[in-house]
């Protein structure tokens, strides 16, 4: 499931790598187009018309990347579903890797973990101390929250709570919904084509707001009465 907004260059490259990454397993591949104002819908339709297993959804109005994450899984068929951003830094040679961490029934998601990043300095200072502080908080083993390579249960997934920035915490409320969490390194590359559509205040100012959020619900959830009932 890709989540893009104004990729329609990065899009077709990105799409046949999911391709190649999965063969010969079936899959099918939802692309949420987030308000994109360049030409990423008509570029949608011809790689569609071209290949049944791709599909999109269109947002009128960019929704963020969560709420582009929550219509793709919403949309998704398949009990796993696997992300990545549609920027192509994230590689899709490691999504068959994370899928497959999944054959342990005890794991809820697998969250890639990047190595070697491509970003600026000033985002990677930004991701730096937004995943100490968060991992200092929630706990979650997780240094890098923000790798959008993940797979995880589409069911277990619906349950949460949504609530703009939840993207960011995946790895945190899976665990708080008793759930394990598996861990991939994969390498970080530099985007293809234009330039980032979510900005460093949103991943690091908004982003530590929403922390203390999180670490409210996921205490509050732990005496949810289905989590009780499994427990």
């Amino acid at each position: 499931m890709i989540p893009a907004r104004n990729e329609a260059d990065n899009l077709p490259i990105l799409i046949d790598e999911i391709r190649s990454a999965f063969e010969p397993r079936g899959i099918e591949i939802v692309v949420v187009d987030d308000g994109s104002t360049d030409s990423t819908p008509s570029v949608l339709e011809k790689l569609a018309s071209e290949d049944q297993r791709i599909r999109f959804v269109r947002h009128a109005r960019s929704c963020g990347q969560s709420g582009a994450l929550w219509t793709g899984v919403r949309a998704a068929r398949a009990p796993i579903v696997a992300t990545l951003d549609g920027d192509g830094q994230n590689d899709p040679a490691f999504l068959p890797a994370l899928v497959d961490c999944l054959s342990d029934q005890q794991v809820g998601i697998a969250a890639g973990q990047r190595t070697g990043r491509r970003d600026s300095k000033l985002k990677q200072v930004s991701s730096r101390i937004a995943n100490k502080v968060r991992g200092a908080m929630l706990k979650d083993g997780t240094r890098d929250s923000g790798c959008g390579l993940k797979a995880f249960r589409r069911e277990a997934f619906m349950e949460l709570p949504y609530f703009q920035g939840l993207h960011r915490f995946l790895p945190a409320l899976f665990v708080g919904d008793g759930w394990k969490v598996a861990h991939v390194d994969v390498k970080d590359r530099s985007r293809r084509h234009g330039t980032s559509n979510y900005g460093i205040l949103d991943r690091l100012a908004v982003g530590i707001l929403d922390l203390f959020g999180v670490w409210w619900l996921i205490r509050r959830r732990e005496r949810h009465p289905l989590k009780l009932s499994k427990d």
